[in-house]
C-alpha cells in the first residue's frame, strides 16, 4: 500500500485535533492571499485549504469563486468592482495582478459576515507557485496542503476540463516537489477521479455538503458538481472509501458521531469546515474528527488549549500560549 506521509498532519490521536487553516484565516485576514497564509503560519498552523481556478491563460490560481466578488476587489484606483462580476477563466494572470484582493467592503452582505477581518492595500491573487514557494522558505518547510479544485458548473462533467485543471495543478505540484505535501481536495468526484488517474501518488479527499443546508452568502455552491448523495446506495463514508479517498471533509452541520465513528472504522480521515463558533468547534471535537477548517485558527487554537488538548504532535511548532 502507498505511504503518504501528509496524512499524517491531518489524522488526530489522543489529545490532538488538527486544525487547518480555511483560505489562510479568512476570518481575521485577507482571504486566500500570502499574506493570510504567511500569519497562518505565524500561529503555529501548518495545514492549509484553499481554492485554485485556472485563468484564461491556464495558470492555476488561488481565488475561491469562478467569478471575482466585487465585495472584495478593488481596480487600480481602490474603487470596489461593480456590476457583472469578473469571471477568472476570461481574465490572463497579468489582467488579475492589476486587481486588488486586500480587504472586504464593509457595506457589503459579504463583508459584514467577517468584519474583524484586518483591511489591506496591495495584495494580489496570488498563483498557486506563489504559495509553493513559500513551502520553500525555512518557514514553509513543513506546510501542508489541502488543496481544492474548482470545477465550474458550466463544462461540469467534462472530462476535457477536469483533466486540464488536475494535469496543471498537478504539474505545478511536481516541478517543486511537493507531491509528499499536497492532498487533492473537491466537491467534484468526478473530477478527483481523473486526479486518481493523473496523480496516483497523492491522496484525495472528498468534500460533501447535503441539499438542504443552504449556501452561505458570496460563495459558489458545490450542488451542481457534487455528486447525487441520495443516489450512492450506500453512506457518504462508505462511497468515499469504495472510490479510494483517505480524507472525508464533510459539511459541519453534516457530522454525527456516529458517521465520524464509521469514516474511521473504514480508515478514513475526517476533516469537518468550515466550523468558527465557538459552540461549533466544541460539537466537532466532541463528535471526534480529526481536524477542523476554520476561518478562526487561533479562535480554534485557544479552545483545544483550554480543554488541554493541542493541534500539533510537536511542541516546537506551537504558538506561545
Amino acid at each position: 500500500m502507498m505511504r503518504f506521509p501528509q496524512l499524517d498532519g491531518f489524522r488526530g490521536a489522543p489529545g490532538v485535533v488538527r486544525i487547518i487553516g480555511h483560505r489562510g484565516a479568512r476570518g481575521v485576514m485577507p482571504e486566500n492571499t500570502i499574506e493570510g497564509f504567511e500569519f497562518t503560519l505565524k500561529i503555529g498552523v501548518r495545514a492549509l485549504e484553499f481554492d485554485v481556478v485556472l485563468t484564461r491563460d491556464l495558470v492555476p490560481v488561488i481565488t475561491h469563486n469562478h467569478h471575482l466578488l466585487n465585495a472584495t476587489t478593488r481596480d487600480d484606483d481602490g474603487c470596489w468592482l461593480t456590476g457583472e462580476e469578473l469571471k477568472v477563466s476570461n481574465l490572463t494572470l497579468s489582467q488579475l495582478k492589476k486587481l486588488d484582493v486586500g480587504g472586504a467592503d464593509g457595506n457589503t452582505v459579504y463583508g459584514k459576515r467577517f468584519p474583524d477581518q484586518v483591511f489591506m492595500s496591495g495584495v494580489r491573487i496570488p498563483a498557486l507557485d506563489e504559495l509553493f514557494e513559500l513551502a520553500t522558505r525555512p518557514e514553509g518547510q513543513d506546510l501542508l496542503f489541502l488543496l481544492e479544485m474548482k470545477s465550474d458548473p458550466l463544462v461540469a462533467g467534462d472530462k476535457n476540463a477536469s483533466s486540464a485543471i488536475v494535469a496543471k495543478v498537478v504539474s505545478e505540484v511536481r516541478s517543486r516537489g511537493l507531491e509528499d505535501r499536497t492532498i487533492l481536495h473537491s466537491f467534484d468526484w468526478n473530477l478527483l477521479g481523473e486526479c486518481a488517474l493523473i496523480a496516483p501518488d497523492m491522496p484525495r479527499s472528498y468534500l460533501s455538503q447535503l441539499p438542504d443546508n443552504s449556501d452561505a452568502l458570496g460563495e459558489d455552491s458545490s450542488k451542481a458538481v457534487a455528486p447525487d448523495f441520495a443516489a450512492l446506495g450506500v453512506s457518504i463514508p462508505n462511497a468515499v472509501s469504495d472510490a479510494g479517498g483517505k480524507l472525508w471533509c464533510p459539511y459541519y452541520m453534516d457530522v454525527t458521531p456516529d458517521l465520524v465513528s464509521e469514516a474511521h472504522d473504514l480508515g478514513l480521515i475526517v476533516c469537518t469546515w468550515t466550523a468558527n463558533e465557538v459552540e461549533d468547534i466544541n460539537h466537532m471535537i466532541d463528535a471526534g474528527v480529526d481536524g477542523i477548517i476554520t476561518d478562526y485558527p487561533g479562535r480554534a487554537q485557544r479552545i483545544l488549549l483550554a480543554r488541554d488538548l493541542t493541534w500539533q504532535t510537536d511542541p516546537h511548532h506551537q504558538a506561545a500560549e
